[in-house]
């Protein structure tokens, strides 16, 4: 597979690779093929556009480019590579994926990098996607946003009922 290319904003300050998260922000990763749209599945995906969103405000961390994909029905261009490691590598750090579609075998290896895949039906705009991201951090999360929240150290663990010794 050809290395994986990462493109961040540059700033006065000296940026890290993959630069601190701001306390309460959780880290986004979007599927995309143009970095307008949520419009890629998780093997077909040209690029994932990395954001940190808080409950006002949202901040492009960098984008990560792959020249080497599966087209939209799981299909390698080159066959033998294994194209979804370094993507999985590539998004150690982030939070929540979302992609328009994620295979079980890719999910797994997701999952147990510590993010949480969420497919979404239909292409979407990324400001839609960061503005219902924003909503679900403003209102009552989603218990599985709870439990993502309280593992990135964004919000507190529920309290264990279980006595302490």
């Amino acid at each position: 597979m050809a290395p994986v290319r990462r493109l961040s904003l540059v700033t006065d300050e000296i940026n890290s690779p993959l630069r601190a998260r701001p306390a309460g922000a959780l880290r986004v990763a979007i599927a995309t093929q143009d970095m307008k749209d949520l419009n890629a599945h998780f093997g077909s995906a040209r690029r994932f556009a990395i954001y940190d969103v808080t409950r006002e405000e949202w901040s492009l961390v960098e984008a990560v480019a792959f020249d080497d994909v599966s087209d939209q029905s799981g299909k390698h261009q080159s066959e033998g590579d294994d194209r979804t490691t370094p993507k999985v590598e590539s998004l150690k750090g982030c939070h929540l994926l979302f992609c328009l579609a994620i295979g079980g075998p890719s999910a797994a290896k997701v999952v147990s990098a510590k993010i949480h895949p969420i497919k979404v039906p239909q292409p979407q705009s990324i400001q839609e996607v960061l503005l219902r991201t924003q909503m679900m951090l403003r209102t009552c999360p989603p218990p599985w946003l709870r439990k993502v929240l309280a593992e990135a150290g964004v919000a507190e663990k529920k309290p264990s009922f279980e006595e302490e010794d």
